[in-house]
């Protein structure tokens, strides 16, 4: 007979009695331990998918504090929000105005990561729309320079406040859109962002100050329509 070590005999120990007692295997038995894969907070920020220093008309300054601070920011707080709600969902004492605090923040902060991702990497070009987006735009708007114009005028609805201009692929409609969110969890149901603007006053203040219509001017002239084709190309796939 071999011989077994001490560890070995209490983890064989310990292994039976969470068994016997119901806790391995299932997910309504989840020892207390167990990471949860939707909560493990560990996510990690995106370099800049371009040089900020080229930009026409927008700062490398500005940007990488964009970057540095609010979106890094936010990444930060959705790994924070999520590790809480790893211990949150499995008190049963805590009151749901509490846990329904976490998923509010878990919400914002997951809106907030994602569209500031969208929102960078459809930076970086030379803001001559082509392709299958610029088809398409002009399939559901009759012409590029409507839909900019109305791109641009939901935009500037938003100066001086907080949100975002979104150009979305509907799928229910199978259709484009440009939106008007007033936060980060503000989307429309079942649409995929193709190209996003973010006007939050801290996406333009040390550039523009209070001129957020000169910021979307600038915006307009580093659009990447490259990532915006292929962002279409997959939304209507």
């Amino acid at each position: 007979m071999s011989r077994i070590s001490r560890r070995e005999a209490i983890v064989g120990l310990v292994g039976s009695a969470v068994t016997a007692a119901g806790l391995g295997g299932s997910a309504s038995g989840m020892a207390l331990d167990t990471e949860v894969p939707a909560f493990t907070g560990k996510h990690q920020p995106k370099p800049l998918p371009f040089d900020a220093s080229k930009l026409d008309g927008i700062s490398e300054k500005l940007i990488r504090s964009h970057w540095e601070n609010n979106y890094t920011g936010s990444v930060k707080a959705l790994n924070a929000v999520e590790q809480r709600l790893t211990a949150a969902y499995k008190e049963d004492t805590l009151p749901a105005y509490v846990y329904g605090g976490l998923k509010r923040e878990e919400l914002l902060r997951t809106g907030s990561v994602v569209l500031h991702e969208l929102y960078f990497a459809n930076l970086g070009g030379n803001g001559k729309a082509d392709g299958t987006a610029l088809s398409s735009i002009s399939k559901w708007f009759g012409s590029y320079d409507s839909w900019e114009a109305e791109f641009r005028k939901t935009a500037n609805a938003l100066s001086g406040g907080s949100g975002w201009a979104v150009l979305a692929y509907n799928h229910h409609t199978a259709s484009l859109h440009n939106y008007w969110a007033g936060d980060h969890s503000a989307n429309p149901p079942f649409s995929t962002p193709i190209l996003v603007l973010d006007m939050y006053e801290h996406s333009y203040q040390m550039d523009f100050g209070a001129a957020a219509a000169k910021y979307v001017d600038a915006f307009m002239k580093n659009v990447n329509w490259e990532e915006v084709n292929r962002r279409v190309e997959k939304a209507i796939k």
